[in-house]
């Protein structure tokens, strides 16, 4: 649904968009991520900047986080299961990190719900794939985005991968279906809390309803872990919407791509 599923066509596509990205070296080391998550045709180019970023670069791990668009369930859900396989072969769970989130945890348990069906997780992996190799992943989807929730996955992500060389990404969309100009204002609100690393600002914006994001509740828990591993900056890469692919300025859905990295 969200790419080719002939490993050829997909490899050359996404070797296209990496071609055609123009993100700049930044300086610092890299901790983490906010990557969209639509059809490569729509969103596939603001990801490829941050991709981009990672070529050359190596890491233990890779741990995904998204929402859970087609099931809800409460709680978080690590995949219980040995690996996801794409058109591209099969990247495999790292399973002492899994362990390690879980264990006695009231909130964060393994599970396929939230798995099943989901996309956000899906159309990052290729990219993974194809930039950093057979490294291995933690997907996590959250089935409820509250607050205390939030803030800690990030605490245990922080806990767990102190020490290691691990990338974050917050699987995210922005805005859903407004018209350009009322997209854009409620983007804006997202968009100046990443920049200003404010998850603490970001999670009152969402729930307030200053603002909107499938990806809320990632964001906030990728910003909140990878602040408490170092990070101290966030680079704005690109913000885009699908009008600007469509041409309809209606009924826009937002993207986001942007770097946290750790500068001291």
């Amino acid at each position: 649904m969200f790419y080719p599923d002939d490993p050829q066509a997909l490899g050359k596509e996404i070797d296209t968009l990496l071609a055609r990205s123009k993100a700049a070296p930044m300086e610092g080391i890299i901790s983490g991520m906010i990557l969209p998550h639509a059809g490569y045709a729509y969103s596939g180019y603001a990801a490829s900047l941050g991709y981009k970023l990672l070529a050359g670069k190596t890491f233990d791990c890779v741990a995904v986080v998204s929402p859970s668009h087609r099931e809800y369930f409460d709680g978080i859900s690590v995949y219980d299961g040995d690996g996801y396989r794409t058109p591209l072969g099969k990247l495999m769970v790292d399973q002492h990190a899994r362990a390690e989130l879980v264990a006695g945890d009231p909130v964060i348990k393994t599970s396929r719900l939230g798995h099943r069906d989901e996309h956000a997780i899906e159309v990052h992996l290729p990219f993974i794939q194809k930039v950093l190799g057979n490294v291995k992943i933690l997907p996590i989807v959250m089935g409820e985005q509250r607050r205390d929730y939030c803030f800690h996955l990030g605490k245990r992500l922080a806990e767990i991968f102190a020490g290691t060389k691990t990338l974050l990404i917050a699987s995210s969309d922005l805005s859903h279906y407004h018209r350009h100009e009322d997209a854009e204002s409620l983007d804006s609100v997202i968009i100046n809390d990443v920049a200003r690393f404010d998850y603490k600002k970001m999670m009152n914006d969402l729930e307030t309803e200053r603002a909107e994001a499938c990806g809320g509740g990632p964001m906030v828990a990728v910003l909140a872990a990878a602040h408490r591993l170092g990070a101290n900056r966030a680079e704005i890469l690109c913000h885009c919407n699908s009008g600007d692919v469509t041409g309809d300025r209606a009924s826009v859905v937002g993207y986001l791509s942007a770097v946290l990295l750790n500068t001291n």
